[in-house]
């Protein structure tokens, strides 16, 4: 395996999808290329984290 150069389906600029990120997705059964670059995918990860409600939200008090 070889590094690939992968264009983002976000923001299109080019990534590298290393050797060893190829390893881990084969390792893990992936099937599919990752779409987004990094940085999509750690935003597009907050914002479902943010719309998730009960999560990321204010805190109610403890009652102890």
């Amino acid at each position: 395996m070889a590094d690939k150069t992968l264009k983002c389906k976000d923001c299109g600029e080019e990534f590298v999808f290393t050797e060893s990120e190829q390893a881990f997705y084969q390792e893990k059964g992936f099937e599919n290329e990752p779409q987004r670059c990094p940085d999509c995918r750690k935003a597009r990860k907050a914002q479902r984290r943010n719309d998730r409600p009960g999560f990321g939200g204010p805190r109610r008090p403890s009652r102890y």
